[in-house]
């Protein structure tokens, strides 16, 4: 199953009550100039960012949610980056896939766009995806429009981090928030979205995307359920030929895996010690030591990981020195 762009996506799994929270605010006349959507990576953030931004720009149509037909010419020009009245910046994609940054001088632009009269007479807007990307400059840039938000135009941040924007960003929008989905939501959607996949491996996404859609997607169409079995496997203790095989199998041809692999390993380690703090049943392998030094195990492997990807170590051998502290 490909994954759509956001801009390009014409469903929302769940978030009925955010839908309902803006499409009230703009039929009332009390449209927030500045919105900050927040919630886990892939939850869906930019997604609705951009359903607003269409539903606004085709005229507030009645129906159901934020919803706009793709048959509509607005959602064909929303969809390929052409309506004259949407900007939409997000971080550069850099080389081997690894994401950059808003540039300062993108967002210097913004109060300009923003200032102008509608080209459609409706709207104007402004999608900014990942906006903690931005450094100190650029927030302080967003920040001018923000103390004087121009007249019908309307600013949408999709943020996963907030704690990384300034305080007076925070402090200048309206903030909602996008919960994890349920069980049984997620379940259903995985269903329909991907119903020749195994029903233990759907079962396995669920748990593991945390009800994120987009991280199931990811983990579907990469190597996700390979290297969350290896992390499982891994905590349990591994060592000899078989600790080389594993981490033969994560090294791969290129970072992402290993990226991954640690990701998954450092969740899975939060999560059997969480269950375990709850009075749950506890994976067998918590036990073989003190849940402080799971602690102590979890941070260093998180420092570990974002060594070996940004100073591009050897990536068997970091694999091999997690897989020693584990045993």
């Amino acid at each position: 199953m490909s994954t759509l762009a956001p801009r390009e996506n014409p469903a929302l799994i769940g978030h009925e009550a955010a839908e309902a929270a803006l499409a009230a605010a703009a039929r009332a006349g009390r449209l927030h100039h500045a919105w900050l959507l927040t919630g886990p990576p892939g939850i869906g953030k930019a997604t609705l960012a951009f359903r607003f931004a269409r539903w606004l720009l085709a005229g507030m149509e009645d129906g159901p949610g934020l919803f706009v037909a793709e048959s509509n010419p607005v959602f064909r020009r929303v969809a390929s980056g052409g309506h004259a009245d949407l900007l939409a910046l997000s971080p550069n994609t850099g080389e081997k896939g690894k994401r950059q940054m808003i540039r300062v001088d993108e967002v210097r632009g913004l109060r300009g766009f923003m200032s102008l009269t509608p080209a459609e007479g409706g709207f104007r807007v402004v999608v900014l995806d990942e906006p903690e990307t931005m450094d100190a400059a650029g927030q302080n840039a967003i920040l001018k429009t923000l103390e004087e938000p121009p007249a019908r135009a309307v600013l949408l941040l999709a943020c996963s981090a907030p704690g990384r924007l300034l305080p007076t960003i925070r402090s200048r929008v309206r903030r909602l928030e996008l919960q994890p989905l349920a069980e049984p939501v997620m379940a259903g959607w995985l269903a329909a979205a991907m119903p020749d996949m195994a029903g233990a491996d759907r079962a396995m996404l669920a748990r593991l995307s945390g009800g994120a859609p987009g991280r199931a997607l990811a983990l579907a169409e990469g190597e996700g359920l390979a290297m969350a079995r290896l992390a499982e496997e891994a905590l349990g203790g591994v060592a000899g030929s078989r600790a080389l095989a594993l981490a033969e199998a994560v090294a791969g041809r290129d970072v992402g895996p290993m990226v991954t692999f640690f990701a998954l390993l450092r969740a899975a380690l939060a999560a059997g010690v969480r269950q375990a703090a709850l009075g749950g049943a506890a994976p067998s392998w918590l036990g073989s030591r003190p849940i402080a030094e799971w602690g102590e195990i979890w941070g260093r492997l998180g420092t570990h990981a974002a060594a070996a990807e940004k100073l591009s170590l050897d990536r068997k051998q970091a694999v091999l020195v997690a897989l020693g502290w584990l045993r």
